[in-house]
């Protein structure tokens, strides 16, 4: 049985309305200032308001950020630090997807330890504490709120820098149901897409344990069932808890297992032509659970029984990846390269940004340049 070490950092509460419990568990740490950091979308949403109400509301200074976008760069996380050192924060509160939360925790590793984002890529680079944090996501999709990693992508060459400490992880996540109601449709789609890569890669990874399976199983149960839902009725308060809480079990399982090839093989796409995570990584899924079930097959039977127990153990890997395309479809999203206006002559070059991907190395099939080649080719 796989060793692991798993401590969980992060209390999590969830519920209908609990956004308003912010300003309570925010001044249990006493905190002088709070900065808020969430993008212009959710400002427009009112859930910035409603955050910094509940925080005024306990008597509170409140300083707030948003001058980012979605997938944060270094250049963003140095104007976030700069406004730190002007205000001077004990306590930090990201709120919204998985750009605002990432953001939250590069401003956090800077301002607390110094330098530059880029002196923390990797793991365990803190050189001191960080300020507590709480994260409060609107989205469905990163589990960022459940990790200790921060992805942010270099300003200047657009490679994505995986920055995690343990110190990273939030004090707290508020996990609020309705706020992922004010979604426009296709955030609703990418998001859930991204969870869903997240339940199925955490659950096959060299990293996989009992720890991460466990999570990794109830995820992908949840996010099946409530995915199509939310699509449907983007209204269902029930499904949008589901897969809330399935995309937060996801970044759980993250944090112990780690990703695999469907992300080394998407963050090129994102780099080079500037496609949404979701998009990207949704595209190159079936593929890898192909190629990775040509020695472990077992593996994805085991979890295709959590969300369809009536298939037979020898049909599960091609049910699951033709379930994944199925999905894709439903959410209005390509399913090939070609849809995306990618040529044939750009795969070589992204076959070798594939290859330097971190995540790729706890794949559980290893990537050698013809694999990543034939991946990419597999969705032309």
């Amino acid at each position: 049985m796989q060793p692991f070490d798993f401590q969980p950092r992060t209390r999590i509460i969830f519920g209908e309305g609990s956004i308003s419990r912010l300003g309570e568990l925010a001044a249990s740490y006493r905190p002088s200032c709070v900065l808020v950091v969430s993008d212009r979308g959710i400002m427009e949403a009112g859930h910035d308001a409603a955050a910094v109400g509940s925080l005024r509301d306990a008597g509170l200074r409140v300083e707030s950020f948003h001058d980012f976008a979605e997938n944060p760069t270094s250049d963003m996380v140095d104007a976030g630090v700069r406004k730190a050192a002007d205000v001077k924060p004990d306590l930090l509160v990201g709120l919204g997807g998985g750009s605002s939360m990432d953001c939250c925790k590069g401003i956090n590793f800077v301002y607390s330890c110094g330098g530059t984002i880029h002196d923390y890529h990797g793991v365990g680079k803190a050189t001191s504490d960080l300020l507590p944090m709480i994260a409060i996501p609107t989205t469905s999709g990163t589990g960022s709120e459940a990790q200790s990693f921060a992805l942010i992508s270099d300003a200047k060459t657009h490679v994505k820098m995986p920055c995690g400490d343990a110190r990273a992880a939030c004090k707290v996540a508020i996990l609020d149901p309705v706020l992922t109601m004010t979604q426009p449709a296709r955030v609703t789609a990418l998001t859930g897409i991204d969870a869903i890569s997240h339940a199925l890669e955490t659950f096959v990874t060299r990293r996989r344990n009992l720890m991460s399976v466990t999570f990794s199983k109830r995820a992908i149960g949840m996010l099946a069932e409530g995915f199509p839902k939310v699509l449907s009725n983007p209204k269902d308060l029930q499904a949008r808890g589901q897969m809330q809480l399935g995309a937060c079990l996801a970044g759980m399982a993250i944090e112990t297992s780690m990703l695999g090839a469907a992300h080394a093989t998407a963050n090129p796409l994102t780099a080079r032509y500037n496609i949404t995570h979701g998009q990207a990584v949704g595209m190159m899924l079936p593929p890898v659970i192909r190629m990775n079930a040509s020695e472990h097959a077992d593996w994805y039977a085991e979890i295709v029984q959590e969300i369809a127990p009536s298939i037979a153990r020898t049909d599960a890997t091609e049910y699951l990846a033709t379930q994944v395309t199925r999905w894709l479809e439903l959410a209005g999203l390509a399913t090939t390269l070609t849809q995306l206006d990618i040529q044939e002559s750009s795969i070589e070059a992204m076959a070798q940004d594939a290859l330097q991907q971190w995540t790729g190395t706890f794949n559980p099939v290893s990537l050698t340049s013809e694999r990543v080649t034939e991946l990419y080719r597999s969705v032309l």
